[in-house]
């Protein structure tokens, strides 16, 4: 008796071995995505964007705002096929001796843009704007100096001193920065109008919802910063006031030079 319970609990032993066996065979293992089936970085900025802005008109919610600076914050110069040996570094001259600013365009629809400029050392992307835009800028590349105004408010300014050829802006930044970088601005705060002056060679991704567009009244427009003895009509108040400037719009100036480049960096997929 004794024997054939013994048997008997070694096969109720074996068993539960067996199923266990069969068990851990039949169980799910995670599967492994190779890496060449894992989407890019510029294909997760696309996917991004298309979530992110909603088309003229709008401005992203903060929390997209948030997710989008923070995929920029973590790219690097070759997300986007960029190396320093590149053509676009070398810094050649235009015809007066002004270095030649590149750039390409990595995509482009009615709701977003995604661009990338390339600035020799001392090259200058004057005094500009982005009406109606918000504008991710992501330094790649290099050391910049970066000067910005929002348009001062009235509760700043008393409309009836300025003139009809300038109007008072609010300093929201005036420093140099070296790479990386990412920086938001919005229509109308967060440094709309600004300069960029390369003090190395540079690469700076732009993301602009929506892109400039002529038909639709986004112009990019040119300024050039007033001398405070040049202002007149009372505003001598703000001259000390070094929060603030005084912008006279101008013509694009005749010696900013722009080519434009193929974009040969990763591709997008438009789904």
């Amino acid at each position: 008796m004794k024997s054939e319970a013994n048997l008997a609990a070694k096969r109720r032993e074996v068993l539960r071995e067996g199923e266990r066996i069969i068990r851990k065979k039949c169980q799910k293992r995670p599967r492994r995505i190779p890496n060449h089936f894992l989407p890019s970085t510029v294909q997760r900025l696309f996917d991004t964007c298309k979530g992110v802005f909603n088309g003229p008109g709008t401005v992203p919610r903060l929390q997209d705002v948030q997710k989008l600076k923070l995929l920029l914050d973590n790219m690097k110069p070759e997300d986007v096929g960029l190396s320093r040996d590149l053509l676009f570094f070398t810094g050649k001259d235009s015809v007066e001796g002004t270095p030649t600013i590149t750039y390409t365009t990595i995509y482009k629809c009615e709701n977003f843009s995604l661009c990338i400029f390339f600035l020799p050392p001392t090259a200058v992307i004057p005094l500009h704007n982005h009406p109606d835009m918000t504008v991710f800028s992501k330094l790649l590349v290099g050391t910049m100096h970066i000067k910005s105004y929002d348009w001062a408010g009235p509760f700043e300014a008393d409309d009836s001193k300025q003139g009809s050829n300038f109007r008072l802006a609010r300093l929201e930044q005036d420093a140099v920065f070296t790479a990386p970088r990412t920086s938001v601005l919005y229509p109308s705060s967060g440094g709309n109008i600004h300069a960029f002056t390369a003090i190395t060679a540079c690469a700076v991704l732009d993301v602009l919802g929506p892109p400039y567009s002529v038909e639709n009244d986004r112009d990019c427009n040119y300024y050039k910063e007033l001398a405070h003895t040049t202002v007149t009509d009372g505003a001598e108040r703000l001259d000390c006031d070094k929060r603030y400037g005084w912008l006279q719009e101008i013509d694009m100036p005749k010696d900013l030079r722009m080519d434009v480049v193929e974009y040969l960096g990763p591709q997008i997929i438009v789904h």
